[in-house]
């Protein structure tokens, strides 16, 4: 590009990095590994993109060619768009419609689709046991209450809570950010479609109020700009400047999990693999007693299907339709 265009130039390489979440271009990165090496050892070229080779290549994936492990639908259907993304960075097209690649894909969903394994929710009575397993007296345990209250009450994803900061256009890599009110908190996140509002209320009581577990956290971490949620340092003495990373949520809600003893029913290995980040957001859907339509807007669902998905315990036969047909 011409000398005078290099500043415009680096401006559009900012917005093409901006165009996707740091986690979405790790995963896609990855997933182009996986290809490009399956490739190598298979003798074919990675481009330009050929549907017979993508075709081989996701058969490889459902039938375990190579490794014995098989991959889920769900997981060739995210490396197919991984490749897709990669593919189009590159300047070329994968059509995924090519019968090489649509009928192998419609083979694969009809042989091995299965249901989903929906992660455990985290139920109001689990939170509470889960948050007096956390140190009080030290800012860990203070930031990460107000990290499991605020992410239960907002029915937030792990990446909405640690992306978060303090007020509007504090930071270059924040995905949103708070408005502390009389009656509770306004919580701005910019999602997938756009931008949403989240609205936490205050608790019945202080022990379990997001608000303020949120000002406690603020006031004795000293944070009044940039991150709300960040490292503590300094044998938890100190709160660093940089941001939380989201995986932080995930493990937290595991240890919090484990030690309250929250489906002590199942063995370690089994209960690990049974919470996530998501365990909060599904708690909230589960236990929120309210018209589903509220609970749709909180989790920022497109439709009240996506909604019921994370709704573990309902009453699935409210409507009745044996009995309204007559019989």
């Amino acid at each position: 590009m011409p000398g005078h265009l290099a500043d415009l130039t680096d401006r559009a390489r900012d917005y093409v990095r901006k165009s996707s979440s740091d986690n979405t271009r790790r995963a896609y990165a990855s997933d182009w590994k996986h290809f490009s090496s399956w490739c190598r050892r298979k003798g074919l070229a990675a481009m330009p993109p050929q549907p017979q080779t993508i075709g081989l290549y996701i058969t490889a994936l459902a039938s375990g060619d190579g490794t014995g492990v098989k991959s889920s639908v769900s997981t060739i259907e995210r490396r197919l768009s991984a490749l897709s993304w990669n593919f189009a960075q590159r300047g070329l097209t994968l059509d995924r419609r090519d019968r090489h690649i649509a009928t192998v894909l419609a083979g694969i969903r009809r042989a091995h689709a299965r249901p989903p394994e929906q992660k455990e929710a985290i139920l109001p009575e689990d939170l509470i046991a889960m948050l007096e397993t956390l140190d009080r007296g030290s800012l860990r345990g203070l930031r990460d209450r107000a990290i499991l209250l605020i992410g239960f009450a907002g029915g937030l994803r792990r990446s909405e809570i640690v992306g978060l900061d303090c007020g509007r256009e504090q930071t270059e890599d924040g995905a949103g950010w708070i408005e502390i009110l009389d009656k509770g908190i306004v919580v701005t996140l910019r999602g997938k479609t756009g931008w949403r509002e989240v609205e936490i209320g205050k608790g019945s009581s202080d022990a379990t109020c997001p608000v303020v577990a949120l000002e406690t956290w603020l006031h004795l971490g000293r944070i009044g700009h940039g991150p709300l949620f960040r490292r503590v340092i300094g044998l938890g003495k100190l709160v660093d400047a940089e941001r939380l990373n989201d995986k932080h949520v995930a493990r937290l809600v595991k240890k919090a999990a484990m030690a309250a003893g929250v489906r002590g029913d199942l063995t370690e290995g089994e209960r690990l693999l049974k919470f996530s980040g998501h365990s909060l957001r599904a708690g909230l859907a589960s236990s929120a007693e309210v018209d589903e339509r509220y609970v749709q807007k909180q989790l920022g669902h497109a439709s009240a299907e996506m909604t019921r998905r994370y709704q573990r315990r309902r009453d699935r036969f409210r409507v009745n339709l044996t009995k309204a047909s007559g019989l």
